[in-house]
């Protein structure tokens, strides 16, 4: 873009005409970002989105760090007694409603899908405690697939911000994001939003003086 075109571009430019450059930025600004949660397989994958819910990144790959070792195959998570599931993953919280989805999504995994994770947008989204977000999540970083954006707290909380979405569903925000993002950063622009909503934009207090798209951004305090 010249730059006597950038010039023109402020918070008030229509979101269509700002979005490129924004996406620039931000994927200038995080050239290395990626999915935070550890894992080796399509299972361990699902299962560390699934506790990552309500819970950071940090505390699941602790946890996970023992859980992978002990759990290895959705049989193996309806082996051992609940209440035993419940105790490994209790430190990330919700743990009963974490450990019942677990189970009913490997019990599916096992009765209908032959005991592997299922590779198809539509599959997952039968699985309990899977939504799109764990959906896109799991396709793409455990079988390369793209299909759509990982709507998260800090995705949703900067598509607001950002003037990409005005919705609060998750999916309509994904939609809305979807329609400005090219289809070829949808899986990498998801974790730039993230770390820039992990490192600059917070959700108490956003370092606006120290973004790099504040002069973009409809919600900039400088």
């Amino acid at each position: 873009m010249p730059a006597r075109a950038k010039a023109r571009l402020d918070r008030s430019t229509p979101i269509e005409k700002r979005a490129p450059e924004i996406i620039r930025l931000l994927s200038e600004a995080y050239p290395n970002a990626h999915v935070a949660l550890h894992f080796t397989t399509p299972l361990e994958m699902l299962v560390a989105t699934i506790l990552s819910a309500q819970c950071t990144d940090e505390k699941v790959n602790e946890v996970t760090r023992t859980l992978f070792r002990k759990y290895r195959r959705a049989e193996d998570y309806l082996r051992v007694p609940e209440d035993e599931l419940k105790r490994d993953i209790k430190p990330t919280g919700f743990y009963n409603q974490k450990a019942a989805s677990i189970r009913a999504a490997c019990q599916r995994i096992v009765e209908v899908y032959g005991g592997e994770v299922p590779d198809t947008m539509d599959d997952l989204l039968t699985l309990r405690g899977v939504a799109r977000k764990t959906a896109n999540i799991v396709l793409g970083n455990a079988f390369g697939k793209v299909e759509g954006i990982a709507v998260d707290t800090h995705v949703k909380r900067l598509a607001n911000r950002l003037g990409f979405s005005s919705e609060s569903d998750p999916d309509k925000i994904e939609r809305d994001l979807m329609r400005l993002v090219p289809k070829r950063e949808w899986f990498r622009f998801t974790y730039v939003l993230i770390d820039h909503g992990r490192a600059i934009c917070e959700a108490r207090r956003p370092r606006c003086g120290d973004c790099p798209v504040s002069h973009l951004c409809p919600s900039s305090t400088v």
